[in-house]
């Protein structure tokens, strides 16, 4: 069994799962002027995790065959990387694990890193391989179980990401276990119960880390949100920026909150500074958009740029955001439900199913919106914005029963 300290850094680079898209290569931006401040970068020498992190490589480089260092440092570099939208340091952490990523077996260790940095690259089959080979070896690994239930639930797989928190019983923490289960039954007709037993048992750990406080913190604010009850959804989102860790996919689930609740001025406030992040780059954008600020143009070409940059070299993390971009700033419906479709195929998340019926809505297709329709009918998801695109009268005759029921929790 994994003691606390081992399943708190876990949950770090596991949270959050690929609800924000990881940009796994940088794109190039030509700005127009030599003066133009591009970006802001956090990572100063002064920095103490640069500093540890310079120290570990230091060591590594010293032992280069000191397995349990290598891991260590790939770790730190996957948290990092995921907590700045920073794509470099995934790269780093391939490197610090080459010499038995090199090998026929890799160690445990290993294959879980590498799981994990495929899962960013949406290699979600290669992620799987090397989670079933662990558990073939080592069937009470809790971390495996536990990125497992992650790559399953991204992929709408809930009945066996389910059986994957349901490992969990015996194998970690209660309150892990029950945020795992609690996030799969909030996707599938149990959102009201799944808040209300996950809040229960939160209370029950004040000692959490803030690892742990912010994962459970931006579950409840997101089924919140999902079931309409933006009171509520504010308020947990509000604790978990006020623990201070830095969290890319915080700052966009909260965005994306806000700009449902037509609050561009605070998404503007929230990511002027957090632009590095091609996520992150879009909200901002689509809150200068309602506002026509001044950047809007400026942020439209740099976006367009990334995304062309990113078909060209092949890389698919992003095409739910370019479905996004390419519909709602570009304007061009039948490309972004091309893309939405795409993406479909690979990611099968709440906003995955909006994006696809929003691009389905404007270029007026209903048939593309089918296979979402049924997968809606079949696991019985409560979202409220989902609710009202299903009302939409160009859904009317092709509706599945019981699909999307949106309950505000009392």
């Amino acid at each position: 069994m994994l003691n606390r300290k081992q399943i708190t850094a876990w949950l770090i680079v596991v949270s959050g799962g690929l609800g924000c898209a990881v940009n796994v290569l940088a794109a190039p931006y030509i700005p127009a002027d030599d003066a133009q401040v591009l970006e802001r970068l956090r990572a100063q020498a002064g920095d103490p995790v640069i500093r540890e992190l310079r120290a570990l490589r230091t060591h590594l480089t010293e032992q280069p065959d000191d397995l349990p260092l290598a891991t260590q440092l790939a770790r730190r570099y996957i948290e990092y990387g995921r907590a700045e939208a920073d794509p470099r340091y995934y790269g780093y952490a391939e490197a610090a694990l080459k010499p038995w990523l090199d090998i026929a077996d890799p160690p445990i260790a290993v294959l879980l890193l590498r799981a994990t940095l495929r899962q960013a690259r949406h290699d979600f089959s290669g992620a799987l391989h090397d989670l079933s080979q662990i558990l073939k070896i080592a069937p009470n690994d809790a971390q495996a179980w536990l990125t497992k239930a992650s790559l399953e639930q991204v992929q709408g797989n809930y009945s066996e990401a389910r059986k994957s928190c349901i490992k969990l019983l015996r194998l970690a923490s209660e309150l892990t276990t029950v945020a795992c289960v609690s996030g799969v039954g909030s996707y599938t007709g149990q959102a009201d119960k799944s808040y209300r037993l996950l809040q229960e048992v939160f209370a029950k750990y004040p000692q959490a880390s803030s690892a742990e406080r912010l994962w459970v913190l931006t579950s409840l604010a997101e089924i919140a949100a999902r079931l309409g009850d933006a009171q509520a959804a504010e308020s947990h989102f509000r604790q978990a920026l006020q623990l201070k860790v830095r969290d890319s996919y915080l700052l966009g689930a909260y965005a994306d909150f806000l700009l449902d609740q037509e609050r561009p001025s605070e998404v503007i406030t929230s990511l002027k500074d957090e632009t590095r992040a091609d996520g992150l780059l879009l909200r901002l954008t689509l809150a200068e958009q309602a506002l026509n600020a001044a950047n809007l143009d400026e942020h439209i070409e740099s976006l367009r740029a990334r995304f062309a940059a990113s078909r060209l070299r092949g890389d698919t993390v992003h095409r739910r955001e370019e479905a996004r971009f390419t519909l709602y700033l570009l304007k061009q419906p039948q490309e972004a439900l091309r893309l939405a479709q795409e993406n479909w195929v690979v990611q099968r998340e709440p906003a995955d199913a909006r994006i696809l019926l929003e691009a389905a809505i404007a270029a007026k297709n209903k048939s593309a919106a089918q296979p979402v329709l049924d997968w809606l009918s079949r696991t019985r998801l409560e979202y409220i914005q989902l609710q009202g695109l299903k009302q939409n009268p160009l859904f009317s005759s092709i509706q599945g029963p019981g699909c999307c029921d949106a309950r505000v929790a009392d």
